[in-house]
């Protein structure tokens, strides 16, 4: 672990984000800071877990969005088939992206295309052998990784995070609008 003397800038403080929080009070009295506690920390995490998954997976061989295709196939059940339209739903992606990502998957055997059928222009993507064997030695690596990261919680504190992480995304997600107030204007 580093030492406060090993950070250029000095001392590194336990809680980052209320130091930032205060800053902005002194330098800022009255702006709003009560998301920087929430929010600041959230952000690191998230490029930490990034990072942290994305070196998982380039040791395995798989890039996130192919690993996002195969997981939603394998997670479809026997016959581990769905249409374009519903991996387009199911991993939160446009047509075109499931049409590049199914592309590559396809070009390199782990899933085939056929017409859902006759005059239908919907298209069945299928999980193949090869794509379920990576998919299997992928996803336990990954999800082996990430408790391992979560683990310095109790199995009570994640519960309780889960909870509270859900209904932060719910309430970001009917707030984010895209319309960012009277400062916007």
């Amino acid at each position: 672990m580093a030492k406060d003397d090993d950070y250029p800038f000095g001392p590194v403080s336990a809680y980052p984000a209320a130091d930032i929080a205060e800053a902005w009070q002194r330098e800022r009295p009255g702006v709003p800071v009560e998301s920087i506690e929430i929010v600041t920390p959230i952000f690191r995490l998230a490029k930490l877990l990034a990072d942290d998954r994305r070196r998982v997976l380039q040791a395995c061989g798989v890039d996130g969005a192919t690993l996002d295709l195969l997981s939603v196939l394998r997670r479809a059940r026997p016959p581990y088939r769905l249409t374009t339209r519903e991996i387009a739903r199911r991993a939160l992606v446009t047509a075109g992206a499931v049409s590049q990502r199914v592309a590559k998957a396809e070009r390199e055997g782990l899933v085939r295309r056929a017409a859902a059928g006759a005059g239908s222009r919907a298209v069945n993507v299928t999980l193949t052998r090869a794509g379920h064997a990576l998919v299997e030695r992928t996803v336990d690596r990954v999800l082996g990784r990430e408790a391992e990261l979560v683990y310095g919680l109790a199995a009570a504190e994640r519960a309780d995070l889960a909870v509270l992480l859900d209904r932060l995304l719910a309430g970001v997600a009917a707030h984010a609008s895209g319309d960012f107030g009277p400062a916007a204007r």
